[in-house]
């Protein structure tokens, strides 16, 4: 089916950097896109077609309504319209819009990412579960101060286990806050890089946030309050069941971690991997997983954690393999020991003897 649409003046932001945009929605929807002096002719299946045909409408809506498109945002939105036919570009546009998030303005780049911050408007608790890079905290700071700004919560709380990552630092000089500061560094740089920096000062001092590690949350309701845990596959399972009965009225709490990272001594079991385990009956609870396509740092990145992953897969195929090698070698090893001894009672009727056997043995001596 071929279609050809009309578009308006100024919609080269639409188009992008060499046409990259329009190459998203031609891998997205599998359709073709020709360039023409009044407009663009989009071929592809009739459905494919109609979801183009909504974008360029949505987009001429958000331009004449004064929407304003920034830092690739356009780019990342229509990567989630083409993955996710439920998702139209107008509402992802106005529903960023609706959230305040400081100066930043903060669009999800991927469908999981959709998923997340939806979870959060919606759930009291939610868990989010992915590899490095795919923003888990980012998204949730930027949530909190959202609610924040809002006036939702009064405080924003952030945690996090001081636990080293693969390294042993031993005792860190200065105050305790000095002690802890450096395990809790990406909570600040999310918090700067979304508030100006004396805003930020300012609510650290006042306590509007707070910065803490998971350790002192013992004996506390954090009530008005938005609570993020960050890194949790690295508390134990008593630490985070503490954190998850912490929440109070009027409050919301999101978790987390990536369980391929676990940096607890003595090879223990996270207390993030158990909850996953434990906690997924409960009504009221949201669980968002990530995997290497939601990765938003460098595109490095995603080939990495690919490359483990599959590292990962072959190295369980192989001990697999070696233990069901293994087990056929025993159960060969059983077999040929029972054919070597046979009852007496086959012997005997096969016309031998005990007292011949023994005759027969002492004549080849």
């Amino acid at each position: 089916m071929k279609k050809s649409i009309e578009v308006s003046s100024n919609i080269e932001t639409l188009f992008g950097t060499r046409d990259e945009n329009l190459h998203v929605l031609e891998d997205g929807l599998n359709i073709s896109i020709d360039l023409r002096s009044n407009g663009v002719e989009v071929e592809g299946a009739p459905r494919d077609v109609a979801r183009a045909e909504q974008v360029f409408a949505d987009y001429d809506h958000l331009q004449r309504s004064g929407f304003s498109f920034n830092n690739g945002d356009l780019n990342s939105m229509l990567r989630v319209v083409t993955t996710d036919p439920k998702v139209t570009l107008r509402g992802l546009a106005e529903a960023g819009k609706q959230r305040s998030f400081g100066r930043r303005t903060v669009q999800p780049k991927s469908s999981n990412q959709r998923r997340y911050l939806e979870a959060i408007e919606k759930h009291d608790m939610v868990f989010g579960v992915g590899p490095a890079g795919t923003g888990k905290t980012y998204l949730a700071v930027a949530m909190a101060i959202s609610a924040l700004l809002a006036k939702r919560v009064n405080r924003i709380i952030l945690a996090r286990p001081a636990v080293e990552a693969g390294e042993r630092l031993g005792f860190l000089p200065g105050t305790l806050q000095d002690k802890i500061d450096p395990y809790l560094r990406p909570l600040y740089d999310a918090l700067y890089d979304m508030l100006d920096p004396e805003k930020v000062d300012r609510y650290l001092e006042k306590n509007v946030i707070e910065i803490a590690p998971i350790a002192f949350m013992r004996g506390r309701t954090l009530n008005d309050s938005f609570v993020i845990m960050d890194e949790a596959q690295n508390t134990t399972s008593e630490q985070m069941k503490m954190f998850v009965t912490r929440l109070g009225f009027n409050s919301k709490a999101v978790i987390t971690g990536d369980i391929t990272q676990i940096d607890l001594p003595n090879a223990r079991r996270s207390g993030l991997v158990e909850a996953i385990d434990i906690l997924k009956p409960v009504e009221g609870l949201a669980f968002v997983y990530f995997d290497e396509s939601d990765v938003v740092r460098h595109h490095l990145v995603q080939r990495i954690i690919r490359a483990y992953d599959d590292h990962k897969t072959r190295v369980a195929e192989q001990q697999m393999s070696l233990t069901l090698e293994g087990k056929a070698a025993e159960l060969r090893a059983g077999d040929t020991r029972a054919a070597d001894v046979r009852p007496i009672s086959e012997g005997k009727s096969a016309g031998f003897s005990e007292e011949k056997a023994v005759t027969s043995f002492r004549a080849e001596e």
